[in-house]
């Protein structure tokens, strides 16, 4: 059979030699340079990276921010504030990684995956690639969030414990773009992607500490919260910029992103290689 004939899958089968490492990291350097040169190309792909931001840390602060401070011991806008940012800082890793599932999955429908299978690269290669600019995506969002928080009034009470936060939201960003990478390969299109990662990050963003103290949620909800990996980032977070117990959220934080990632990592590199 020659070459032309082969499926993508069977092409893949057989370029699929052990690649040094040395070869793996010059790979995925390549891929990232072309990922990267493909925003140049089309910036609007930046859009939610800009707008996610601005949009939710004025959406809370000024229609949440008068109610919630005051429940929060008194301050108003101004305490929700230094509650609130923190939270939306741990919001950037999940929100980035729902946009590596859906723009892995177009990169399927177009052929460009395919080519990719055909060549003789690292599997992992193309994956790790798409992480490392969306966690590129990811600190430029972040950059963002923390001008408009600035704007809004934001006080920074520890720049090491801030740069301690977004590398942490960075950890379990990574972890979860494992899961929407795996979404990606399985799903057919992409608006099912978006689909499944707004039913499964909806509940955990609002059944979560981010937005507002979970003490006066009904006792079946902050049961789901004390498990959610979301408010365990969050309290993290605030812990670290705000000052306050950080040892338990950072350990689950941490229990939570090693665990999606040896669990996903290896499914989604499988399910890559093998699909027809």
């Amino acid at each position: 059979m020659s070459a032309a004939a082969l499926s993508p899958s069977q092409a893949a089968a057989k370029v699929d030699t052990p690649i040094p490492l040395r070869a793996h990291l010059r790979h995925t350097g390549a891929l990232i340079r072309r990922n990267l040169l493909w925003i140049r190309q089309d910036p609007e792909s930046m859009f939610d990276a800009i707008l996610f931001p601005v949009i939710f840390t004025l959406l809370f602060v000024y229609v949440f921010g008068g109610s919630i401070g005051q429940s929060l011991g008194g301050g108003g806008q101004d305490r929700y504030v230094q509650y609130v940012i923190p939270g939306l800082l741990a919001m950037m890793g999940m929100n980035m990684a729902q946009g590596v599932g859906t723009g892995f999955n177009q990169d399927f429908n177009s052929g460009v995956m395919d080519r990719f299978r055909s060549l003789p690269i690292g599997r992992g290669s193309v994956l790790f690639a798409k992480i490392a600019v969306e966690l590129m995506r990811m600190l430029f969002a972040t950059v963002v969030l923390l001008v408009v928080a600035l704007l809004v009034g934001y006080d920074v009470h520890s720049w090491g414990g801030l740069l301690a936060s977004i590398g942490l939201s960075a950890v379990f960003g990574s972890a979860l773009m494992w899961v929407f990478l795996t979404l990606g390969v399985v799903m057919k299109s992409a608006q099912s992607v978006q689909a499944m990662g707004f039913l499964v990050l909806m509940p955990l963003q609002f059944g979560s500490s981010i937005f507002a103290p979970t003490a006066t949620m009904p006792g079946w909800l902050q049961a789901f919260t004390d498990y959610n990996p979301l408010s365990a980032l969050a309290d993290t977070a605030r812990g670290l910029m705000e000052g306050g117990p950080v040892a338990h959220p950072m350990w689950v934080t941490l229990i939570w992103s090693v665990g999606l990632t040896a669990l996903m990592a290896p499914v989604a590199i499988h399910k890559f290689r093998t699909k027809s």
